[in-house]
């Protein structure tokens, strides 16, 4: 059984520290978590007017037991580059990468907060393969797009916090980090999945026990954003985003100003969202967060005018190490990880 735990700053893995002993290029590796953004692991649309837009190509219809399948596939090959987490989210991401509107439902919660058991079965099994190669999943539960399925109701969204901590306790899987939301701060319309109610979402699932164990929580906030006092005080890991941050100087930034805030004590930072490459550069975003002392993750999209072999949010997902981009991402990763 996996096990993930905190300790100050950095990360452990079954006790020890992860990648225990590891430096690179000066840099202190041990206690970091490498990951990489695969929201769309348990991907499905129960909208049945947009569902067809996710077809695969040789089939021409769209399985989400066979996207789950696929993903569970390519674990082990993020594993031997160096990859310890990967963020998945239950009401996963946009499938272009970014969108305004976004009418297909992918939602692991109906309106009243309840479990869709398809969804969770997909998880299971994402959660059972991640404890087999030693690998922790950060859960998030909300995405600002999907928000509309609790058509406004703020008890709703507590309920699906309630339901979907217990649910991860009772898996007995200890693997896991819980994300509340994903980018409190962009686009969510109800004040609990805002930064000024967000915390109390923390406090929440926090006081979730089983056995006498709870799950550790934290929530992300968008691109070159830092956290609120309100929620550095109650999470257990700080989790930022470098979406559109063009300077790596900016990411370094970033993490000394959490460390500034009031209330910070010592915690894990992560960025478990970042759409900057440069991999093949001295200095890029990812060199930068672990200058710092921070947790970097890759966000890849399909952009315009490319094909299947590109982006693991853009449904359908080639989950391999496909592209030119993605090998850049796993190169640097490995060759951080010393693996």
């Amino acid at each position: 059984m996996t096990r993930v735990t905190i300790q100050g700053d950095g990360f452990l893995i079954d006790g020890k520290p992860t990648y225990e002993g590891r430096s690179w290029n000066g840099h202190k590796i041990e206690g970091l978590l490498l990951n990489t953004r695969m929201v769309q692991g348990t991907f499905d649309d129960v909208n049945p007017d947009t569902v067809h837009q996710w077809a695969y190509a040789d089939t021409g219809t769209w399985d989400p037991d066979r996207n789950t399948s696929e993903f569970i596939a390519a674990m082990p090959e993020w594993r031997a580059h160096g990859m310890l987490a990967i963020t998945v989210n239950l009401q996963g991401g946009s499938p272009y990468g970014y969108s305004k509107e976004q009418p297909w439902v992918n939602s692991a919660f109906e309106a009243d907060g309840t479990l869709r058991p398809a969804f969770m079965e997909r998880l299971r099994r994402i959660l059972k393969a991640a404890d087999e190669l030693g690998m922790v999943v950060i859960v998030g539960l909300f995405y600002f797009g999907q928000e509309k399925v609790f058509e406004g109701d703020e008890d709703a969204v507590r309920r699906a916090v309630d339901n979907g901590t217990r649910w991860l306790l009772e898996s007995g899987f200890e693997n896991l980090l819980l994300e509340i939301n994903n980018e409190c701060n962009v686009r969510y319309e109800l004040p609990v999945l805002m930064p000024e109610g967000v915390h109390e979402l923390i406090e929440r699932a926090k006081g979730i026990e089983k056995d006498g164990r709870r799950l550790l929580v934290g929530t992300s906030y968008g691109g070159g954003r830092v956290p609120d006092p309100s929620v550095v005080k109650v999470s257990d890991f700080m989790l930022l985003h470098g979406n559109g941050v063009e300077d790596p100087d900016r990411i370094r930034e970033m993490v000394r100003q959490t460390r500034a805030l009031e209330g910070y004590t010592p915690k894990p930072i992560l960025f478990n969202e970042d759409d900057h490459f440069d991999f093949d550069k001295p200095d890029n975003n990812f060199v930068a967060a672990v200058s710092e002392y921070a947790s970097w993750g890759y966000f890849d999209f399909r952009m315009e005018g490319e094909g299947y072999d590109d982006g693991y949010q853009s449904v359908p997902v080639n989950w391999g190490i496909s592209s030119a981009r993605k090998r850049g991402f796993f190169g640097l990763a490995k060759d951080m990880a010393g693996d």
